[in-house]
């Protein structure tokens, strides 16, 4: 082994069991909860709330690139809240980590992901970028000259997390457009307390864009996957942040990925996650890989019922726990 070279971390990483295993596991999650039928359906925009509330997709990319799926893990859905996180590490790579942090702030809220109060009481309007009004701050520090070049720069980075172009749902954004009156608030809340940079309705229809990407458990898996590989897309082998942007994401992700239920979630699961009212969950091991679910029932919380048990089971079984240890002898 070479010594380590001054002023380079180790890093804690680890590796999956064998392809076998994992497969075996995976399935065995799907049989598991297939049947799991808590929860309801989203009902802040027409589109979610027709979902089929049977489709349920999982899969599980390793940072060496392989994909294990099960059931329906190419279904179509909307990012929604799940693209927080990745516009967040896309932003930092371009603007500095320590300027997306000042801007934003890192910190809980302990109130709902929409709150208004949440930006009103504290200094400077700050939040944190896995809440609305962070999430919306963030993506008003997106580059480019005019709202176009912003939304390629965004669009364009959310594709390369997951290999692939992603497309449009047409009808969620509309009804979102016509709906989202609270976050347009939000944004100017921001604006007031100069926590927000540019046009603040700018600001909004740019992070609406975002959620009404479409994207399959699959892309999920890898997008997540990329930051489990420091920042490499372990798919395509594109680098598509640093190591040190990959791991600032995955540490606001622990903090609120899972709004007001994270710290329950950090207890239960051990591993940082991220969902959305359309019932995708990312949830990511560094290291090791990440897990993408699609299921469209949610609990009280806005968190996919079958995601969050898939996640803790696969935790368990697949050593996806970073707080998990046993004594050396």
């Amino acid at each position: 082994m070479n010594p380590q070279r001054e002023g380079e971390p180790f890093v804690s990483t680890g590796s999956l069991p064998g392809d076998v295993r994992v497969d075996e596991l995976v399935d065995a999650a799907h049989s598991r909860f297939a049947n799991l039928d808590d929860g309801t359906l989203s009902q802040v925009y027409p589109a979610l709330a027709r979902a089929n509330p049977d489709h349920f997709g999982i899969c599980l990319t390793g940072a060496d690139g392989t994909l294990h799926e099960a059931g329906d893990s190419r279904q179509g859905f909307t990012l929604m809240s799940v693209s927080k996180p990745f516009v967040f590490a896309l932003v930092c790579e371009a603007v500095g980590i320590d300027k997306a942090r000042a801007l934003v702030g890192v910190n809980a809220t302990g109130l709902p992901f929409n709150s208004v109060q949440a930006v009103d009481r504290a200094a400077g309007g700050r939040t944190n970028p896995m809440v609305n009004a962070g999430a919306i701050a963030v993506t008003s520090l997106a580059p480019g000259n005019d709202e176009v070049e912003r939304w390629r720069f965004l669009s364009d980075g959310l594709s390369r997390f997951a290999g692939r172009k992603l497309g449009m749902d047409e009808a969620t954004l509309e009804s979102a457009r016509a709906t989202n009156f609270r976050n347009r608030a939000l944004a100017m809340l921001l604006k007031e307390a100069d926590a927000l940079i540019g046009d603040p309705l700018e600001a909004v229809d740019l992070y609406t864009l975002q959620c009404c990407l479409e994207a399959d458990a699959a892309d999920l898996a890898t997008m997540g996957a990329t930051l489990a590989d420091g920042g490499v897309n372990p798919v395509t082998g594109e680098a598509v942040v640093s190591p040190a942007v990959a791991r600032a994401t995955l540490a606001v992700m622990s903090i609120a990925g899972m709004y007001e239920d994270s710290g329950e979630w950090l207890l239960d699961v051990g591993f940082p996650a991220k969902s959305g009212i359309s019932g995708g969950v990312v949830a990511v091991s560094p290291g090791k890989g990440a897990l993408g679910v699609y299921s469209p029932l949610l609990d009280a919380r806005g968190n996919s019922v079958r995601g969050s048990q898939t996640a803790a089971f696969l935790a368990r079984g697949l050593g996806l726990d970073l707080l998990g240890s046993e004594p050396v002898r």
